[in-house]
């Protein structure tokens, strides 16, 4: 599990190799990964928007940014949590994520919170961490 906390704002991921998805032949390798956002704060947040490099072995990088998670913009209040597990596909048998979320907090003031970088490591791949 990858851990980074930002101004009361706590982000843990956790990557799993999707083999069952995944079709070396086709250079095609899928992960999913699980992202548990925690309130440490005072103050509820928003999930406003988000922002993920994914790099390829291959040093390739795709940058996707978007409004909220899966759909959603969660509100999350002082001691609670939000969950939700995503995919991302690699042509390369290894990667690397990282990324940003934008919070609003209950005063309007927005903050960004790092995404901790984790690695992406199917079994067809050496171990790597970036």
């Amino acid at each position: 599990m990858y851990t980074q906390e930002t101004g009361g704002v706590v982000i843990r991921v956790e990557p799993s190799f999707l083999e069952s998805e995944s079709d070396p032949e086709a250079g095609r390798f899928v992960w999913t990964y699980t992202v548990v956002i925690e309130n440490t704060g005072g103050g509820a947040v928003q999930l406003m928007e988000r922002e993920w490099r994914i790099t390829d072995s291959a040093n390739r990088t795709e940058i996707v940014r978007g409004e909220g998670v899966v759909g959603e913009q969660p509100v999350i209040r002082p001691g609670a949590a939000f969950r939700y597990t995503s995919g991302a596909p690699l042509r390369t048998p290894s990667g690397f994520m990282r990324g940003a979320y934008v919070f609003r907090c209950e005063n309007g003031q927005q903050f960004s919170a790092d995404i901790p970088a984790f690695a992406l490591d199917s079994p067809l791949s050496k171990s790597t961490r970036h």
